[in-house]
């Protein structure tokens, strides 16, 4: 693999591990089968587009795309999740179905037509890395992808809501009794999950551009990611996506009939050893 064909994997892997970092949140720790996620990225994608063309910025496309999600999710969470529980085929029943209305209203809104999200100017061009001239704009997705991975690691591990978050997944009702609102602790969770889902909905808009097909792809990136990964492990995350986005680009490059098959085959021998994942841990029952 080339210098430009390794970068290009790493920075297709920090989009992934944004995108999925949301996921692995929702799905992986709060145990929420929200199969929306992917239709959470592109509306997030098409709504950062919207006010960075309007308003020239694409830091305000950035913060308005991922309040904009983070204000579905709110209305997922307490006006549709709510009333399934626990039950995690309703989940999927649900949450797809939510999906596909989101894909409808953006269908209606943005038509069916391929959209690129505006590269900031200070973005644009290239720098010299590893000997070979390679576009800004991916170094930053590749800078961010690293931050969030810091931020997420640093908030789960070393801060109170992170701490009550791995409590309350591993005994809620403990947490509630000594006296915490355990159910706002998921929302925040949920939110957070849901705005990551937005920011990657627009930087990915800037280099893989935003067409109505693109959440399914994302969501089935990150259903492996996370299943390669380990549910709820965010080095898993990590990891996962660094896999799956130098397979998906080795695959592209060397095996274009079979780029699919150079993911999911790896991952199927991996599950048949390692059925929860790389750094999966079994929960209690």
């Amino acid at each position: 693999m080339s210098a430009f064909q390794l970068l290009n994997g790493l920075t297709y892997a920090a989009l992934l591990f944004v995108v999925a970092s949301g996921f692995t949140l929702i799905f992986g720790l709060l145990r929420i089968v929200n199969l929306a996620h992917g239709a959470l990225y592109l509306l997030g994608g098409y709504i950062g587009f919207a006010i960075a063309t309007r308003t020239g910025s694409f830091a305000l496309g950035g913060l308005g795309a991922m309040a904009a999600i983070a204000a579905i999710g709110l209305v997922l969470d307490q006006g549709l999740l709510r009333f399934v529980g626990d039950n995690e085929l309703r989940q999927v029943l649900l949450t797809l179905g939510f999906a596909f209305v989101l894909d409808d209203m953006a269908l209606v809104i943005w038509g069916g037509d391929s959209f690129t999200v505006p590269i900031p100017q200070m973005l644009k061009g290239g720098m010299r890395v590893f000997g070979v001239y390679y576009p800004t704009y991916r170094l930053f997705v590749l800078a961010t992808g690293v931050v969030v991975f810091a931020g997420l690691w640093l908030l789960l591990n070393h801060t109170r809501l992170g701490a009550l978050i791995r409590a309350g997944v591993d005994d809620a009702e403990m947490v509630e009794a000594s006296g915490v609102n355990i159910r706002r602790v998921f929302l925040v969770t949920f939110l957070l999950g849901s705005a990551l889902a937005g920011l990657g909905g627009l930087m990915g808009g800037a280099f893989l551009s935003l067409y109505p097909s693109a959440d399914a792809e994302i969501l089935v990136f990150s259903l492996a990611i996370v299943i390669i990964g380990g549910r709820g492990s965010l080095v898993g995350v990590g990891v996962g996506s660094l896999l799956v986005g130098l397979l998906n680009t080795l695959g592209q490059v060397m095996f274009p009939e079979l780029a699919y098959f150079v993911i999911f085959g790896p991952m199927a021998l991996l599950l048949a050893f390692r059925p929860l994942g790389l750094f999966g841990k079994a929960t209690a029952a």
